[in-house]
């Protein structure tokens, strides 16, 4: 069918909505995200500490593998140095001393190089200042290239070793390490001056003359060492440590060195080729070999404790980190079992909270919507009370509470304006229709008295179209105000004369096309209903579809009981436009829908009587890009047909009448209906003019009622004037609207002038051409 009402906004968009997340889930992840948020900082806190101390256990197994074996290479690199200035220098036994110095030099260096191949650390610096080793060596005892360039080599190797000392183990992750370590590394530096300071020396030989950048280096090495020990040894020692220094600095081979440095500084002599060193130097040697020995003691007694300390720190870092691991895991039982307790009693709440809720919605608010529409009084003890509990789900329940009540009110003013509005719509309907049953009797007296005239004829048919239009619009009013279509009838009905019946009450009733495709009938009590239903739906085929076209309804029994298809060519529809009419076919609209639509309350009408008759209604789209409306009656409304009904095929309405052109004096009669094959005549009654005429039934016809329509005579063919469409008046009219009228009173002298005579005239044409405007405006 094409659409009744209008479309409106149809295209409007709404917002979509946020998906929400469950209470439930939201309470896990209150739980969850601190736990994982604890439990990765305590992952990552631990790994940290876990790395720290592999660092740590690291640099204290690298020391003691690389570090003692470097230490020991310094040691020999600086003794060869010495021996090697002492060779220079043509000191007495030098070479026989080198010869030992070189293969303790030998030695380190073979164990420095095989421990760093197995060692991640880089060691390429030294490796490569030692590769140039025998080639300085064959300078040394060949006497080419200058002492101070082969010296200046095992400076360069000494200082190489130092720095890789430092690069590789005084990185440590932990403060207290690096505090340790730093004098350690001084300490290297500081006995480098020392050695430096018994290399110049020993350069000097017994002339004890030094050159003037030799003599410089002597005291730069002096300053740099004093400097050290002063600045960056003795206040970072520990206690002990330190008291064993000042022990080896009180020695007599300390206080010797102190002098013979002293008188060099202040008793030295310019010569031609130079500086003469003081006669206090014989002394050097002796003093040398013993606080050195000290010295190397303290210095590796501070690198030991350096890796005991880092042993222990290695040892303290797991420990803390198994103690945070496990204070963590016992913290976070606690803090899963605080949550999952209270999350379940919160759920728990939360549950009844919905239970109680769902019960309400569900059973106790239709259950009281349902007996509010009915008239019937509430118990407000089944409504949920408010408690005045504290707490947020407590505050939760008295406002679900609270907003019971508040809606339970409304709809019990809701009911009681529905209550009043029917009434006053039943009321308006039931006299307004009466009034309409008059004029219909009215009209039917004009027909059979002015019938042989036929232009006056056909706009006396004209009229009474018009008035069973207006009288099925009062009937909507009285079923949209909740009242029913009570049906006169006490025998069943064909369902071709139903559907004749149905077509007769639409305007345009020569476009309907009627095929009974089954012998079947209707009960009497739905007859009525069964007719207005369908007259609808006609109705609105035939307003919404092209003037030409035909409206075909057919009818056939299926499984489910009887189905009537109603088919139009009219406009397309959208499948969502269908969905939406659809929808009012099965849900009554509240009063704000009907005002919205009330001039299309079509589809709003079939709803109800389909509700009424437990049938149902679609709306689809047909084959010829129309609209198919299918009406499937329940079979406990069918009847069958007796087996001496005759099979007959009737023609949509009855033969043609003929019309005369339209002139300015005679107004247009009707237009010339379309013929169509029935399966036979017609019954139709007479009226004392030899016109058709509307058989009036009694509103309660008892058991000596005339004959139905299915046993009423067939019209023989009038030759000078065809017949014309039946109609049934007040078949199917409401009870409200079926008051008796009181009797016509005997038939007085017209007393009114004929002004007063016009003036009625005017106004019933008035009325006439309102109504006209009113159906035009419906049309599309």
């Amino acid at each position: 069918m094409s659409p009744i009402e209008p479309e409106g906004l149809r295209g409007q968009s709404t917002a979509r909505r946020r998906r929400r997340v469950r209470l439930r889930t939201l309470l896990i992840w209150l739980a969850v995200i601190p736990t994982a948020a604890m439990g990765t900082q305590v992952a990552v806190t631990a790994q940290r500490l876990l790395t720290q101390s592999e660092h740590l256990r690291a640099d204290v197994a690298a020391a003691e593998r690389i570090g003692v074996p470097l230490y020991t290479l310094m040691v020999d690199m600086q003794a060869e140095r010495t021996m090697t200035a002492g060779l220079w220098a043509g000191t007495a036994g030098a070479e026989e001393e080198l010869r030992i110095r070189r293969d303790a030099t030998d030695q380190g260096v073979a164990g420095f190089r095989r421990l760093a191949e197995a060692s991640n650390a880089s060691f390429d610096d030294v490796n490569r200042r030692l590769a140039g080793l025998a080639a300085y060596r064959q300078r040394a005892d060949a006497r080419t290239g200058g002492a101070d360039g082969t010296l200046a080599y095992y400076t360069g190797v000494i200082d190489t070793v130092i720095q890789a000392y430092q690069r590789e183990f005084s990185h440590a992750d932990d403060a207290d390490i690096v505090q340790e370590n730093r004098p350690v590394v001084s300490m290297l530096a500081a006995t480098e001056m020392v050695a430096r300071e018994d290399t110049i020396l020993s350069l000097a030989g017994p002339s004890r003359q030094l050159s003037a950048a030799g003599f410089d280096q002597f005291i730069s090495a002096v300053g740099a060492h004093r400097h050290l020990y002063e600045t960056w040894i003795v206040p970072y020692l520990p206690e002990r440590d330190r008291r064993f220094y000042e022990r080896i600095v009180a020695s007599p081979d300390w206080q010797t060195k102190l002098r013979i440095e002293n008188a060099i500084i202040s008793g030295h002599t310019d010569v031609e080729s130079g500086v003469r060193l003081p006669a206090e130097v014989a002394g050097w040697r002796s003093a040398h070999a013993n606080f050195s020995v000290q010295m190397a003691t303290l210095n590796i007694d501070r690198a030991r404790k350096v890796l005991t300390l880092g042993e222990a720190k290695a040892a303290e870092l797991e420990s803390e980190v198994a103690w945070l691991i496990g204070g963590s895991a016992g913290g976070l039982l606690v803090v899963v079992a605080v949550v999952v307790l209270t999350t379940r009693s919160l759920l728990r709440r939360l549950h009844d909270l919905h239970e109680r809720t769902v019960t309400v919605a569900e059973e106790t608010l239709p259950d009281i919507v349902d007996r509010l529409q009915r008239g019937r009084p509430v118990d407000d003890a089944v409504l949920p009370a408010v408690r005045g509990d504290g707490d947020e789900v407590g505050r939760i329940s008295d406002a679900f509470a609270r907003a019971v009540a508040v809606s339970v009110d409304g709809h019990r003013q809701l009911a009681a304006e529905r209550h009043g509005f029917g009434l006053f719509a039943t009321g308006i309907a039931s006299r307004t229709g009466n009034l309409v049953s008059r004029q219909l009797s009215l009209t039917e007296d004009l027909q059979d008295t002015f019938g042989h005239d036929e232009a006056l004829l056909a706009q006396l048919m004209r009229a009474d179209q018009l008035t069973v239009g207006m009288r099925r619009q009062i009937e909507n009013l009285l079923i949209l105000a909740g009242g029913e279509v009570p049906d006169p009838h006490t025998e069943p009905m064909r369902i071709a004369d139903l559907l004749r019946e149905a077509a007769a009450e639409v305007e345009d009733f020569r476009r309907i096309e009627r095929q009974a495709l089954d012998e079947t009938s209707v009960e009497p009590q739905a007859i009525s209903q069964v007719s207005h239903l369908l007259a609808e739906l006609l109705d609105n085929a035939t307003r919404f579809s092209p003037p030409r076209s035909k409206v075909v309804i057919r009818a056939e029994t299926v499984a489910d009981g009887l189905s009537v298809e109603i088919e139009d060519r009219g406009p397309r529809v959208s499948p969502e436009r269908y969905e939406e009419m659809n929808g009012r076919l099965h849900q009554a609209p509240p009063y704000s829908v009907l005002a919205q639509n009330a001039h299309r309350l079509g589809l709003f009408v079939v709803g109800h009587l389909a509700d009424q008759l437990r049938a149902t209604v679609t709306l689809r789209r047909s084959v010829y890009g129309g609209t198919s409306a299918v009406v499937i009656l329940p079979g406990e409304l069918l009847v069958a047909t007796g087996a001496e009904a005759p099979r007959e095929t009737a023609p949509a309405v009855p033969a043609p009448v003929p019309v005369p052109a339209p002139s300015p004096e005679r107004p247009a009669a009707l237009p010339a209906p379309r013929s169509a094959v029935e399966r036979g005549p017609e019954p139709v009654e007479h009226t004392a003019a030899g016109l058709p005429s509307r058989p009036v039934k009694p509103a309660a016809p008892g058991p000596a009622s005339g004959p139905g329509p299915e046993a009423r005579p067939a019209l023989a063919a009038a030759p000078a004037r065809p017949a014309l469409p039946e109609r049934v008046p007040q078949t199917h009219i409401a009870e409200q609207l079926r008051e008796p009228r009181a009797p016509e009173t005997a038939l007085r002298p017209d007393t009114e002038t004929p002004e007063e005579v016009a003036d009625a005239w005017a106004d019933y044409e008035r009325g006439t051409q309102t109504v006209e405007e009113e159906l035009r405006r419906d049309r599309p």
